[in-house]
């Protein structure tokens, strides 16, 4: 049996907890002399995310050097990917050749009938868990948001933080008030920076240069849904 293992963090925290590149390589190889391979070679992708799997080289390169009766081992499914789509996906084209996958958290083992089952479930799983993470974070950001609330980031056009709460400030306020009547009326954004400037109305650096998306965002602050 040939090992192809696959290792990956996306953030700093990932590494400080525990999970590091080190640390998972050490469970592959450890679980490799374990069952007696043959041979162990070991693909990474560092500071990458795991929503997507085809912008991720170390991956590739790992799907690419897998062959019949080799063994993709991973510390857990998260590390292969965070879609539900792209996990099973990966494990369809390993099918293809003739290849296995082992995540080493879940002990999923895909040698076997359930262990593919299960394989399927626990995926599956781990995108409903996040996806209902996503919503209670969205939802809420959305009730800091109507409480006059800062919520992260930069302090939003119109507003000045104080003491964690936003404060609006008038003579932007006007500037806003400006934008939602030109955008009620139909103007495309750049026709509206184009206005802006037109009357002297400056951003908060006292720029009177009004990007499109600059104009976007405000409008989509002020819960007006944008028509472009």
């Amino acid at each position: 049996m040939r090992v192809v293992g696959y290792i990956r963090v996306s953030t700093q925290g990932q590494a400080d907890e525990g999970v590091s590149l080190d640390a998972q390589e050490a469970k592959i190889r450890a679980w490799s002399d374990l069952n007696s391979a043959d041979a162990v070679v070991v693909y990474r992708d560092e500071g990458l995310s795991g929503s997507r799997s085809d912008n991720r080289p170390g991956l590739a390169a790992a799907m690419e050097d897998i062959g019949k009766g080799d063994v993709l081992v991973a510390y857990s499914l998260s590390r292969l990917s965070r879609s539900t789509r792209d996990t099973l996906e990966l494990a369809d084209a390993l099918a293809k050749k003739d290849a296995d996958l082992v995540s080493l958290s879940e002990r999923v083992d895909t040698t076997t009938a359930a262990g593919k089952m299960v394989f399927r479930l626990l995926a599956v799983l781990a995108e409903f868990e996040r996806d209902q993470v996503s919503d209670r974070t969205r939802f809420a950001l959305a009730h800091k948001r109507s409480q006059g609330q800062k919520t992260g980031g930069d302090v939003p056009f119109g507003f000045r933080a104080r003491k964690g709460q936003l404060v609006r400030h008038a003579k932007e306020q006007k500037t806003v008030s400006q934008i939602l009547d030109l955008h009620r009326k139909g103007l495309s954004f750049r026709a509206i920076g184009k206005e802006l400037k037109a009357a002297g109305m400056t951003r908060r650096d006292g720029s009177l240069d009004w990007h499109p998306e600059a104009v976007r965002r405000i409008v989509q602050r002020m819960n007006v849904d944008p028509h472009e």
